[in-house]
């Protein structure tokens, strides 16, 4: 069995910790005031890398949390990759000089695809792309406008230049319902020289199970290890060790 790299999540709205149902801000769970604590727990399990998302900046278009960011960098030896509200140059260094090790950029994508390719171009790696879908289509600006572009259309336009895209299904995000590993085999055959990371519905080991045996490489898993379906060590001794 091939490794596969699971990654804990956690949402900060306020710099809480919290969790939406299908990227509904009316619809969030808190789960802790703490989120280096939940950070250090993640590490603790043998968690490698951390995805942090800022949805106070996904909804503002510049980050909110950096102060969050720079905290759990010095706490934790995890790479930390940051996503929420990077529509800037300044907001992109910001993150990057904040101790992220990654910068997820999805909207910026779609809204100025120019821009975003020179980004590629300077910082390579650093940049993932993140892809959230409603419907088939990609939705921006944390999830409350959709764009007529499929998964396909923007990884198509950056060909060559996109090495990670985080791909998450709105409508399964927080609802533990499960994958469509289908779905995401498909689209990891599509597009071999990109890392399709699965996000959105991960319910439990079958989950990481069906991903891993379809040929996926990594998946981020939020709700399901808050509502104790998923022993993060467990799963991480299993599958990525």
């Amino acid at each position: 069995m091939s490794k596969f790299n699971i990654i804990p999540a956690i949402d900060l709205i306020d710099g809480q910790c919290v969790r939406l149902t299908q990227g509904d801000y009316s619809r969030s769970k808190v789960y802790s005031s703490d989120p280096v604590e939940v950070a250090l727990r993640f590490g603790e399990a043998g968690a490698t890398r951390l995805h942090l998302v800022d949805l106070d900046g996904a909804k503002a278009y510049e980050p909110k949390n950096l102060s969050v960011l720079e905290r759990i960098v010095s706490a934790t030896s995890m790479e930390v990759e940051f996503g929420g509200g990077i529509k800037s140059e300044a907001s992109l260094k910001a993150v990057l000089d904040a101790g992220a090790a990654y910068a997820i950029c999805g909207s910026i994508a779609i809204t100025s695809p120019d821009l975003f390719r020179t980004w590629l171009d300077e910082y390579g790696e650093r940049i993932i792309l993140g892809l959230d879908l409603k419907n088939g289509r990609v939705a921006t600006h944390g999830w409350l406008e959709t764009s007529e572009a499929t998964v396909s259309d923007v990884l198509d336009a950056f060909g060559g230049l996109v090495r990670r895209a985080i791909v998450t299904e709105i409508s399964h995000d927080g609802m533990l319902s499960g994958v469509d590993a289908d779905f995401y085999s498909e689209l990891q055959a599509a597009f071999p020289d990109v890392e399709i990371v699965v996000s959105g519905g991960v319910a439990g080991e079958d989950d990481i199970r069906l991903l891993s045996e379809s040929g996926l490489r990594s998946a981020i898993v939020g709700k399901a290890i808050y509502e104790g379906r998923i022993d993060l060590a467990k799963m991480i001794g299993k599958y990525a060790g």
